[in-house]
């Protein structure tokens, strides 16, 4: 699969838009939405009771990679919908759809037919958090609770700022498990053939320590919305 350097090519929108039609992205978009669904559950507590990493966004950027953007819009809408539906948290407000379709959206302009490195993975998981946890999510909670009131309301602030203090930790985990995994993809034709075992490198180190600060802040953010401070 050849590899393409950015999504402002206008083959990475043709690439992307024949994945809509191709048999075998359609057949691997519904089994990463099954797979997405089913980790949905699974969760390792960092702070017990607090805080905890989930794998959903592992499956998500994969599947991204693979099939690009816009299939990964429609299998976003579908996990996002089937995964309330199976594993129910809350109230389902639809509007939070766009957020899982847009994180699979950003992952797929990163990832998909990209030579991965690790300044490209931490990048795209650091604008998955910005776009969907600090700007949309906060901004359907609020219209959630304007619209059914504060006891219907599924996301809090606390909540969104716990995800992004996790942005470090989950930004290590999807370069290793992405540089793992690439090079077998690539020699299968999933992804730019060109893709290879990535490497953290010293200027990834600083990117890694200046989103701690960020997350270090986040955290800072929680414990004052707790009156902790």
């Amino acid at each position: 699969m050849q590899e393409i350097k950015t999504c402002f090519e206008k083959e990475f929108w043709r690439a992307a838009f024949a994945e809509l039609k191709n048999v075998r992205s359609i057949v691997l978009c519904a089994l990463f939405v099954a797979l997405r669904i089913a980790v949905k559950s699974l969760r390792i507590p960092i702070v017990p009771g607090t805080v905890y990493v989930t794998f959903d966004f592992i499956v998500n950027s994969l599947g991204a990679m693979i099939y690009g953007p816009l299939l990964g819009l429609l299998g976003g809408a579908v996990s996002d919908t089937v995964g309330a539906l199976v594993f129910p948290t809350g109230p389902y407000f639809f509007p939070y759809i766009f957020v899982e379709m847009t994180s699979a959206f950003l992952f797929g302009l990163f990832f998909y037919r990209a030579h991965l490195s690790a300044t490209r993975v931490i990048l795209a998981r650091f604008s998955v958090s910005v776009v969907c946890n600090l700007l949309m999510t906060p901004a359907i909670m609020l219209w959630q609770k304007s619209l059914l009131g504060e006891q219907y309301a599924f996301f809090s602030l606390a909540r969104v700022i716990k995800n992004v203090a996790l942005l470090p930790l989950e930004s290590v985990i999807l370069v290793i498990f992405l540089g793992a995994i690439s090079l077998p993809l690539a020699r299968l034709g999933l992804v730019a053939s060109s893709n290879s075992k990535i490497k953290l490198k010293a200027t990834n180190i600083a990117m890694l320590a200046a989103l701690t600060v960020f997350a270090a802040v986040g955290v800072l953010l929680y414990l004052l919305y707790k009156g902790k401070l």
